[in-house]
Formats: C-alpha cells, sequence, structure tokens
C-alpha cells in the first residue's frame, strides 16, 4: 500500500521540529525512505512540500538540507503571530459555529483545571488544541494553514516555558472565548493581541547543538502512527 506523501512529510516535519535532524544536516532520499519504511516517490513530494514551508532548502550540487533560519528570521515568526493569531480570534467572532464553541469550552474548563492542578505538560498539548481550534473556527482554511504553519515554525525554534501563573493564563483563554461566543470581533481581537503579547517573554530561542548524531535506523510506520 503507498503511503501518502503528506503523512511522510508530516513525519519528516516532526522530526526536524524535534530536533532530530539538526539545521543544516543532510537530507537524501535514501537515509529518509530507509527511516520510514517508504519509498523515494513519497520522500521527494515530502521534500518539496517542506521546502515550500521554509523547513528545508535545496543547495545546487548539495541536495536537500535541513534549512538554517536566523535570528531575526524566527523573531519574525513571532511578529507574524502576533498579527494574524488576533485577526483569527476576530473573524472566529464573526463565524464560529456552535461545534467551535463547544469544542473551545471544553478545552478552557480542562486547561483551567489542569492549571489548577499544576499539570505542567497537560497544558501545553492542550494550549495547542485550543490555538487550533480557535484558528480553524475562522472559517478560512487560508488563515488557519499560516497559523498552523507558524505554530510549527515556532516550535522548532523556540523553547517555549509554562507561564508562571498558568490559572491567569487559562482565565485569559476563557475570556477570549467569551468574546468570540458574543460574537465582539474587536474584544476577540484586542484579547489575543495582550495574550500573545504576554507570552513573548516566555519564548527563549533554541541554539543549535553542533556535532551531535540524533537520526535513529529504526522504520516508522508512517501508515499507522502519522495521519
Amino acid at each position: 500500500m503507498r503511503i501518502p506523501a503528506h503523512s511522510v512529510c508530516t513525519a519528516i516535519r516532526d522530526d526536524i521540529v524535534s530536533g532530530v535532524f539538526e539545521r543544516g544536516s543532510r537530507l537524501t532520499e535514501d537515509q529518509l525512505a530507509r527511516r520510514y519504511g517508504v519509498s523515494r516517490v513519497p520522500i521527494r513530494e515530502a521534500l518539496r512540500t517542506l521546502e515550500s514551508e521554509g523547513f528545508v532548502v535545496t543547495r545546487r550540487h548539495a541536495g536537500a538540507h535541513v534549512a538554517e533560519p536566523t535570528e531575526q528570521e524566527a523573531a519574525d515568526l513571532l511578529d507574524m503571530r502576533a498579527l494574524l493569531e488576533p485577526l483569527g480570534a476576530a473573524r472566529a467572532a464573526q463565524r464560529r459555529t456552535e461545534a467551535h464553541l463547544k469544542v473551545l469550552r471544553g478545552l478552557v474548563r480542562l486547561g483551567q483545571e489542569r492549571a489548577r492542578r499544576g499539570q505542567g505538560e497537560d497544558l501545553r498539548s492542550l494550549g495547542g488544541w485550543f490555538h487550533e481550534t480557535l484558528a480553524q473556527a475562522s472559517g478560512s482554511p487560508a488563515l488557519t494553514a499560516l497559523l498552523t504553519q507558524l505554530r510549527h515554525k515556532i516550535a522548532w525554534m523556540y523553547a517555549v516555558e509554562q507561564p508562571s501563573q498558568p490559572v491567569e493564563a487559562w482565565a485569559e483563554h476563557g475570556a477570549i472565548v467569551d468574546a468570540v461566543a458574543r460574537g465582539d470581533a474587536e474584544r476577540a481581537r484586542a484579547l489575543t493581541a495582550l495574550h500573545a503579547e504576554r507570552s513573548l517573554s516566555l519564548h527563549r530561542l533554541k541554539r543549535p547543538e553542533r556535532g551531535r548524531v540524533r537520526v535513529s535506523q529504526h522504520v516508522v510506520n508512517t501508515a499507522s502512527a502519522r495521519n
């Protein structure tokens, strides 16, 4: 059975973001095909997609390599998120469905509960799901795709600390959802902009560790492990 290129693309992107493939490291089709247990065809397609997203660069006579963004490019990612997330929240206030609201409210309840218990790892996942759902509620596939790509790149470039007052952070999430539920686009925009600004201090730029090999040789069944 042919494994879809998008599944392979997700697997390679995850390994780039997590640092399995370090910035600047070479990516050969044979190496990747062995790692993920696929033919070279979906690998080739996945590399083209990842190059269009900025995770991979193709060098003349040298092949594909993991990109090496500059510090300025990394800073630009946070600036772009600060512009696009409030726009997404404003659009969500105008276009959200009851299904979106149900999911958002459920995530806020879980987040507030986990915050009171100090379950930091759960909060990280819940926060990602919250912002992904908020983006989807915008009703704009293009905007949702941009925000998803930004989240991947920010996770690649930055280590993000948990807020010192997680209960307050989740109260901010709750206030955003309240504004979205009321259809108050300007308030949703303003609250999301403030939330993004407050999170800036939690981001620490990752420094590449040179000379460290982390690429294992095991085969990954992307058909079952990746959707």
